[in-house]
């Protein structure tokens, strides 16, 4: 039996494993890099050992390190979680060697899934349809998709539609592979387009017991990385299904697989081609969990403690829709930062690795929380999810909150005819059916002005108002007078946000009328009706946060005064967010056209493409390879041609 277990992972993922082990009376272990000293999963466990650094090499992909916190803390199980070591067979090899309970499949399966190219062989060996390989010289058809063969969460992925952009989609991926996996190879297969992304939850004991429970649509995703994820899949029939099942089934019993695992598979009309198995519990499992009413990191440690499988698994009962939450901007930038607030309220569930006053580090993934509702129908549990998302608490980083919000009042997301391709393009122009709240700021939150929402329109002038409010409650004298009062008022009285330009509270505009104005909540009235405005501010020069009923805004106040700032050349290119210069392809005096790579950024485990912005000559390049830039730091510089 296990007694206290090490999770060699990190962030929401370790918080989740920690909580089956509470429930079961298992002491738990966290381990931590010096940029997550502070994080919630270390203040968690029972116990925490450090691991000095901060690169994910020299600290949570260090085997050498994971085993001797195994030994200082005492633990006797490790869980590897998902990402990082968990797909490692030489990690899952190295704790069976010391002794130690691994909670995951036999190392050989790990191996046999681990690198892509062999798997498909073998998925071909046991019946499961596979797409074809493509010779990487001379591939013959487009378009391709090539893939790392090692790892997943698309990172190494990249879709190549014509032969001359095949070379580079190529030399890309085998970076971005090798730098997330330690593995540089890739290989190709023809791109099936607006395919649906299915996979089936896998469970497998010592004893040959083999379960199949139920499957995932994981279509909706950017960057190849899911976004939005459900159980069951709205576009697989019965039929379907049993196909999925008797080719996952296969793929398990091919491999000796034991413990819990995902295969999964391309599906376009009736067609179906094997993608990979994930030899680890995936990010999406809460779907499974509530549909089926079951404890998947309990059902594995029970059958790395050797436990046999029921005869047969649950039946399924309603649906569930996740949504992950990530720290980045409407560009879908990762961004690092303070979570000041983090609330998300309803009926769901929230898997989250932060909490209020979280530092998002920029080192890492930059996925924050899976917020997850469940319903008797698909209807019910996207409505709960839309709800706990509008209403929810998130001040600090931006996130993607509104991208998700687009998606789930999405009409063809709502008729379940969803596809991979979803969102390569607007989704207003795909469907017509929806428009956002406000237009995306920096923020990655819906804006207020011109906002569709009612009431929307109002949250600058709330801002404005409790910003008035708030001086006056920090003025020494006189603080009963109206803020900004004058005996002979010769000028209205406003704010101006960057997002807004100017706003003017005094006088108010015709129809509305102020109820209340506190620093942290303003109540308005237009058209008999009343809506409440809740305001928060982190910093006296930082920027508002506006929640109401309808959504969310994030407003900057400019100062009336600004200070002198540091001018920036015309044609500068800055870093989007902080990183590693992975490497320079131009040169002083070189000419560029608009959307030529001028160079590449890595931060947080993907590369970000800097491109010329307009055709020009270069006439700066202000970094080189290897060197580290904060946000908005200087990169190079394009003087843009005259037209």
């Amino acid at each position: 039996m296990i007694t206290r277990l090490l999770v060699a992972n990190r962030g929401e993922i370790a918080r989740r494993v920690f909580r089956t082990c509470r429930s079961l009376g298992i002491s738990t272990v966290a381990v931590f890099s010096d940029a997550d000293a502070g994080a919630p999963h270390v203040a968690e466990a029972d116990l925490a050992v450090r691991l000095p650094g901060v690169p994910a090499a020299e600290t949570y992909l260090d085997i050498e390190r994971i085993l001797a916190a195994c030994k200082a803390s005492g633990a006797d199980a490790v869980h590897p979680g998902y990402g990082f070591l968990s797909e490692n067979a030489d990690f899952a090899r190295a704790v069976l060697d010391a002794g130690l309970v691994w909670v995951g499949p036999p190392p050989e399966a790990i191996a046999a899934m681990g690198v892509k190219i062999g798997a498909k062989r073998l998925m071909e060996e046991a019946g499961v349809p596979v797409l074809p390989s493509l010779d990487l010289a001379a591939p013959g058809e487009f378009p391709l998709l090539v893939k790392a063969s090692a790892g997943g969460g698309g990172r190494g992925m990249r879709v190549v539609r014509e032969p001359g952009e095949l070379a580079e989609a190529v030399e890309s991926a085998r970076r971005e592979s090798a730098a997330a996996f330690g593995d540089g190879t890739v290989f190709a297969e023809p791109l099936l387009e607006h395919a649906r992304h299915v996979e089936v939850q896998v469970l497998a004991d010592r004893h040959g017991g083999v379960w199949t429970l139920g499957e995932r649509e994981c279509s909706v995703q950017r960057r190849h990385q899911k976004v939005i994820e459900e159980c069951p899949s709205p576009g697989v029939t019965a039929a379907l299904r049993e196909v999925l099942y008797d080719a996952a089934a296969r793929a398990v019993r091919k491999i000796g697989y034991v413990g819990a695992g995902t295969v999964e598979f391309l599906v376009k009309g009736d067609r179906v081609a094997f993608l990979e198995m994930n030899t680890r519990l995936q990010v999406e499992h809460p779907v499974t969990e509530l549909v089926y009413g079951v404890d998947l990191v309990r059902l594995q440690i029970e059958v790395a403690e050797g436990a046999a499988l029921p005869p047969s698994p649950p039946e399924p009962s309603g649906w569930a829709v996740e949504a992950r939450l990530y720290a980045e901007d409407s560009s879908f930038v990762p961004q690092s930062g303070t979570l000041w607030r983090f609330e998300v309220p309803g009926e769901v569930r929230v898997d989250a690795g932060v909490e209020s006053g979280s530092v998002v580090p920029p080192h890492y993934d930059a996925m924050l929380a899976k917020v997850v509702a469940h319903g008797a129908t698909r209807a019910d549990a996207v409505r709960k999810l839309a709800g706990a998302l509008r209403r929810a608490r998130l001040h600090g980083v931006p996130t993607n909150r509104d991208l998700l919000l687009e998606v789930l009042k999405n009409r063809d997301f709502a008729a379940g005819d969803t596809h991979t391709g979803l969102l390569d393009g607007p989704l207003t122009a795909a469907s017509g059916a929806f428009e956002p709240a406000g237009a995306s700021g920096a923020s990655g939150s819906p804006a207020a002005p011109g906002s569709s929402a009612p009431g929307g329109d109002l949250v600058p002038l709330a801002a404005a108002l409790a910003m008035a409010a708030s001086n006056r409650r920090r003025a020494r004298v006189l603080a009963g007078l109206p803020s900004g009062w004058r005996n002979v008022r010769s000028q209205p009285r406003r704010v101006t946000f960057e997002e807004t330009g100017p706003v003017v509270y005094d006088p108010m505009p015709p129809g509305v009328h102020v109820v209340s104005a506190a620093p942290d909540e303003v109540v308005l009235e237009r058209d008999g009706v009343r809506r409440a405005y809740e305001v928060a501010r982190y910093d006296e020069d930082g920027p508002l946060y506006v929640d109401h009923a309808e959504g969310a805004a994030r407003l900057t106040p400019l100062p009336r005064l600004p200070e002198p700032a540091e001018h920036t050349a015309p044609g500068s290119l800055l870093a989007p967010m902080p990183g590693s210069v992975l490497r320079v392809e131009v040169a002083p005096g070189d000419r560029v056209t608009r959307g030529q790579t001028v160079l590449v950024l890595e931060a947080m485990k993907m590369e970000h493409r800097i491109t010329a912005p307009a055709d020009g000559v270069v006439s700066g390049v202000h970094v080189e390879k290897g060197r580290q830039v904060d946000a908005g730091a200087v990169l190079a510089i394009i003087q843009e041609e005259d037209t």
